[in-house]
């Protein structure tokens, strides 16, 4: 990895930072076959919330050491792992996510926060690679207006309007390097003009004084560091594939973060 006072610096002064080695091309690869092993046993699992919770995979993703130092340095010592979630465009899919910031619905108290996509195929411009608007996260909370389109992947469709395209910066990513970005940076992708399949691991981290505002039903993970706040209730990691008592769970977990995300108040 690169030095991580760099990478940290490039962070506080855009909102996010790329390509950052996480794994192997190799190993990227297996963990995405891994992925769809298990979709053929129970179908998509294309935004799936607390994938970690069914799947040892992701957890394991998730809990990589060099995505935790650089989280650390983001957000502190004390890291909550709040959420995982695979996001997959299908070959010559219009699926696209309109540009938005990620805490304008998710109802934290503070925005202690990372998101961090890791890339488990190649990802770049024709597949439908992120885009980034530099220092937009220096600019808080941003007016977002309710769009209905089926393609859209966002859960309201929640679009900032008027973004100056030509300050986009495009986060093209070969497997196994991921970008880390701030809550409140604007970014969109677009659909996937391929004949191959884009697939990425979504992660977010909390620093652990933030705290759900909207219900008391949201639950995490401590991975690194002390949890004294306990604010949220306890994720169990996947230590089997698919068991059903852990899949039961998920579905209901699911179905809490669609209610919160999809709440404005």
């Amino acid at each position: 990895m690169k030095d991580l006072n760099q990478l940290h610096k490039k962070y506080e002064k855009d909102g996010f930072v790329f390509p950052v080695q996480v794994v192997t091309s190799e190993e990227a690869i297996i963990h995405k076959e891994i992925l769809e092993d298990a979709e053929k046993k129970i179908g998509s699992l294309h935004y799936k919330t607390k994938i970690h919770t069914i799947l040892t995979s992701p957890y394991k993703l998730a809990t990589n050491s060099l995505i935790l130092d650089l989280v650390e340095k983001i957000v502190g010592p004390n890291i909550l792992l709040h959420n995982v979630t695979y996001i997959i465009k299908e070959a010559k899919s219009r699926s696209y996510v309109s540009w938005h910031q990620d805490l304008t619905y998710w109802g934290f108290s503070h925005d202690d926060q990372v998101s961090v996509w890791l890339a488990l195929s190649s990802v770049n411009k024709q597949n439908g690679a992120m885009k980034m608007i530099p220092r937009s996260h220096r600019i808080g909370m941003m007016k977002h207006k309710i769009v209905e389109d089926e393609n859209n992947v966002l859960f309201q469709g929640q679009t900032v309007e008027g973004v100056n395209e030509n300050d986009a910066v495009l986060c093209e990513l070969a497997p196994g390097q991921a970008s880390f970005h701030h809550g409140w940076t604007l970014h969109a992708s677009s659909p996937n003009r391929s004949p191959n399949r884009r697939v990425g691991l979504n992660i977010q981290y909390l620093a652990t004084h933030v705290k759900q505002k909207k219900h008391n039903l949201d639950s995490a993970i401590c991975v690194r560091g002390e949890d004294k706040y306990n604010n949220f209730n306890l994720d169990k990691p996947a230590t089997l594939d698919l068991d059903t008592n852990a899949l039961a769970k998920q579905h209901h977990l699911n179905e809490i973060y669609k209610e919160t995300a999809g709440s404005s108040n």
